[in-house]
C-alpha cells in the first residue's frame, strides 16, 4: 500500500522520461559489513528509446534490472514509471502492479504449449478472450515475423526464434515497460548482433520502452539509444553509444568501451592555438569542447594521456613515423594489428584486409582523428 507521502521531486527532463531511476541503493548484507550491490543508482530514460545497463559481471547492472522489476526490495531510492512513483519512501508496488514486462536469459517459454499459447499467456481481462485475444497474439506473432510457426512448440524452433517467441510474450499485455536480462547469452555469437538489430527494430515498431542489461559492449551499441556505463554499483556515464565511444568522461570509461591506447603527451598553446605533441606528432585542437577536456586533463607541467582508437591510427606507406607490426588478427575486411612505436609503447591499428603484413614488420602509420580525447597523466585504469 503508498503512503500518504508526496512524490518525490524530480527535475524537469527526469519528469519527461518515462523511467526515472533515483540513488537507488540494494544491498545483499543487512549487517552492513559488505558495501551495496546497487549503490546511488540515477539515470531516466525517454518513452519509446531503448537503454542499456552496460558493465562487467559483479558490477551491480542485474540486481538494479530485478529492482526495478520488483523482484527485489531495495533499501534506498526511487523508481518511477511514467511518473508514477513505483518506488520510494514508503512506497512498493507489487511486480505484478507495475505494468513491467521482463525477457529472461533462458527465454522461460513453456514446453507443453505452443507458440501462439506462449504469446498468449500474460493476456488477461478483455483483452485475454475470443477474438481480441487471437487478433492480439496474431498481431505479435506478425510483429516478431513468426506468424508461420504459431502451432510449433518451443522445442521445434531455433534459439533466435524462442527468443522472438519470449519477445512477443513480453509484448502482447502491452508493458509500460519492457526489461530484458542478457537477453542474447544463449545465443551463438555470430547470431548475437544480428538479432540484436532486429529486436531493436521490433521494439522500436511496437513504440516500446525497453530496457536492457549486458557485459557485451556490441550488443549494446547494437541495441540501445542511451547507454549507461555501471562500475561498483553506480553509472560512471550515461550517455548515447557514439558519445560513450568517442566522448567517453573518465579513463575508465574509455578503457571499458571499445579498444584503445594511451599515449603520453603534452599540451602546448602556439599563437592562442591548443596543440598536443605526441609520439606521432603535432595535433592542434580545434573543437572548443576538446580544448577544454584537454585544458582539465593537463597538470601543471602540461602532461596528458591521449586516448588513441584503432580507427584513428591509419596505416600510410608515406609516412615517415615507423611501427613494428607484433600481433595481427584477422577480421575479414580488416587485421587489428598491435604496432610497436620507437618509444617501446603499443598501439592498434585498423588495417584494411589486402595489406597483410608480416609480424616483425616495419609500417608507416599516421594519426587521423576529428577530436582529441585526454585525461590526466596520473589517471590509473581501474582494475580488472
Amino acid at each position: 500500500m503508498h503512503s500518504a507521502q508526496s512524490a518525490p521531486h524530480f527535475s524537469a527532463a527526469s519528469r519527461q522520461a518515462a523511467l526515472v531511476v533515483r540513488d537507488l541503493r540494494v544491498s545483499y548484507d543487512p549487517t552492513g559489513a559488505r558495501g551495496p550491490v546497487v549503490d546511488g543508482l540515477s539515470f531516466a530514460l525517454p518513452a519509446g528509446r531503448i537503454g542499456c545497463l552496460l558493465g562487467a559481471s559483479g558490477c551491480g547492472k542485474s540486481t538494479a534490472l530485478r529492482a526495478i522489476a520488483g523482484f527485489v526490495r531495495p533499501q534506498g531510492g526511487e523508481v518511477l514509471l511514467e511518473g508514477r512513483c513505483l518506488v520510494g519512501p514508503g512506497r512498493w508496488t507489487e511486480p505484478e502492479d507495475r505494468g513491467v514486462g521482463i525477457v529472461f536469459q533462458d527465454y522461460a517459454l513453456f514446453p507443453h504449449l505452443t507458440v501462439a499459447e506462449n504469446v498468449g499467456f500474460g493476456l488477461r481481462g478483455p483483452a485475454g478472450r475470443g477474438a481480441a485475444r487471437r487478433d492480439r497474439i496474431a498481431a505479435m506473432l506478425d510483429l516478431v515475423g513468426l506468424a508461420a510457426v504459431a502451432q510449433r512448440h518451443p522445442h521445434e524452433l531455433s534459439g533466435g526464434q524462442q527468443q522472438r517467441v519470449a519477445l512477443a510474450r513480453a509484448l502482447a499485455p502491452a508493458p509500460r515497460l519492457l526489461l530484458l536480462d542478457e537477453p542474447f547469452s544463449n545465443l551463438d555469437p555470430d547470431l548475437r548482433e544480428r538479432l540484436a538489430v532486429e529486436l531493436r527494430d521490433i521494439l522500436l515498431a511496437a513504440g516500446t520502452t525497453a530496457l536492457l542489461v549486458t557485459h557485451d559492449q556490441y550488443e549494446a551499441f547494437a541495441m540501445a539509444d542511451q547507454i549507461g556505463v555501471m562500475q561498483a554499483g553506480s553509472i560512471a556515464q550515461w550517455d548515447t553509444p557514439y558519445r560513450l565511444y568517442h566522448r567517453p568522461n573518465s579513463r575508465a570509461v574509455a578503457d571499458f568501451v571499445g579498444m584503445g591506447s594511451f599515449l603520453p603527451g603534452r599540451l602546448h598553446q602556439r599563437d592562442g592555438q591548443a596543440e598536443v605533441r605526441f609520439e606521432l606528432g603535432v595535433l592542434p585542437i580545434r573543437h572548443r569542447g576538446d580544448q577544454a577536456l584537454a585544458g582539465a586533463s593537463a597538470s601543471l607541467s602540461g602532461d596528458i594521456s591521449i586516448l588513441l582508437r584503432p580507427d584513428d591510427v591509419i596505416h600510410d606507406d608515406a609516412s615517415p613515423l615507423q611501427a613494428e607490426v607484433v600481433r595481427k588478427a584477422f577480421r575479414g575486411a580488416q587485421f587489428l594489428y598491435t604496432l610497436r612505436l620507437p618509444s617501446g609503447a603499443s598501439l592498434l591499428a585498423l588495417v584494411p584486409s589486402h595489406h597483410n603484413h608480416a609480424l616483425g614488420e616495419r609500417i608507416g602509420i599516421r594519426f587521423d582523428a576529428d577530436h582529441v580525447v585526454t585525461f590526466p597523466a596520473d589517471d590509473p585504469s581501474p582494475p580488472g
